[in-house]
């Protein structure tokens, strides 16, 4: 098994959209960085763990945790026409954007602010804390993800670490 971390704004697809989706399942689509999209399809698997993080918001920081569902197969966004995530230049038989289905696992009994990921040394070499890295999608390695979730057992608190 892997570990993941996988942003989106929440004003575009939050936490909670995934929570009224049925079965809190939902396709991760719209990826349009290189990079991320050879980890949806190459690397990415079913059973395969992710934390969904919140980016681009008043306080960015985990939120959750997701399962794989279905491993990576092409984003039909790309191909829609009316879709935000268009791609002219993808097709069908030449699909260029690949997207995993990802199932709600838990929602976090709070936010793990990434100011607070900041303040313990044991997360150096995470790439989320890594400065100038923006990718979307990212790994985890296990001891980084045991240790975020101790932190959220802990319920520490940003005035905690300030």
């Amino acid at each position: 098994m892997h570990y993941w971390l996988m942003k989106s704004e929440p004003d575009t697809f939050g936490i909670d959209h995934l929570i009224t989706r049925p079965g809190q399942t939902e396709h991760w689509d719209g990826v349009r960085n290189y990079q991320a999209r050879n980890t949806m399809r190459d690397a990415m698997q079913v059973g395969d763990l992710a934390f969904f993080y919140h980016s681009n918001c008043k306080e960015p920081g985990i939120v959750g945790i997701m399962t794989v569902t279905r491993a990576g197969y092409p984003d039909f966004s790309a191909v829609d026409s009316n879709s935000r995530y268009f791609d002219p230049k993808s097709s069908p038989e030449r699909p260029r954007w690949f997207m995993v289905d990802v199932q709600l696992v838990r929602k976090l009994s709070h936010t793990i602010p990434l100011k607070v990921l900041k303040t313990y040394p044991e997360l150096t070499g995470m790439p989320l804390l890594q400065r100038g890295n923006r990718l979307s999608i990212m790994p985890v390695e296990a001891r980084h993800w045991m240790l975020i979730l101790a932190l959220e057992k802990r319920e520490v608190s940003v005035n905690a670490h300030s």
